[in-house]
């Protein structure tokens, strides 16, 4: 039902998820970022719990791999979960339960992983890393974000048609600089893409605005000055 990608930028130090589904809302159920501590993506038969977890693991000194390992040892029902995890170093660990739907596949690399089920062939998460692998790593992590994501749907994505994706990076802050969501539509890694093309060139104004609004760029509605 779902494929995604989970990243950080060696950069700028941002962890980021994209992640496209054919059910509805897929990012309230499955994309989870925290600031200097890593990203979780939560699939398959979703469990939203596992993400927080996840985090607070890691943010209590687990690396990816020890988080893996105590999500599936701990969670109800793991032998249905898909997981891929990627702690403040850019390590990445993966689980696919053995009641994972349909074809599924996993790719890590440093700083990068790919999960998927239901897929319509197991190249999907390759062709998602080596895209984001392959983009420059002076964009915003957005953009590679779904650059690869783009990638893994042009090498055959679900096995179904996709209607919902969403779109998390978190920086510095306690918030995230991004979070978008397209929760149904015909094409919604595109829409994603159109939201993205909207947000992405003021981003960080709504991050200066709140913490030092006297400098901040004029906001662009009737009456600013």
């Amino acid at each position: 039902m779902t494929f995604s990608i989970i990243a950080r930028c060696a950069r700028t130090g941002q962890f980021g998820i994209a992640v496209s589904s054919s059910s509805p809302a897929v990012a309230g159920r499955c994309a989870f970022a925290r600031a200097g501590v890593g990203v979780v993506a939560s699939q398959n038969v979703t469990d939203p719990r596992l993400g927080p977890l996840g985090l607070d693991l890691m943010d209590g000194g687990s690396s990816a791999a020890e988080c893996r390992d105590a999500l599936v040892r701990t969670g109800p029902f793991p032998e249905f979960r898909q997981l891929a995890v990627m702690d403040r170093h850019g390590t990445a660990a993966v689980w696919s339960g053995a009641r994972t739907l349909g074809c599924h596949a996993t790719a890590v690399r440093r700083n990068v992983a790919s999960a998927g089920n239901l897929l319509a062939n197991a190249t999907v998460p390759d062709a998602v890393v080596e895209a984001f692998l392959a983009s420059d790593p002076s964009q915003e992590l957005g953009t590679r974000l779904l650059r690869a994501m783009c990638a893994g749907l042009a090498a055959g994505g679900e096995a179904g048609p996709l209607r919902s994706a969403g779109l998390l990076v978190v920086d510095r802050q306690s918030w995230p600089l991004t979070d978008l969501r397209v929760d149904w539509d015909d094409a919604p890694i595109a829409r994603l893409a159109d939201l993205w093309t909207v947000w992405q060139p003021q981003m960080h104004d709504y991050v200066t605005r709140c913490l030092d609004p006297s400098s901040a760029p004029a906001y662009g509605v009737p009456g600013d000055e």
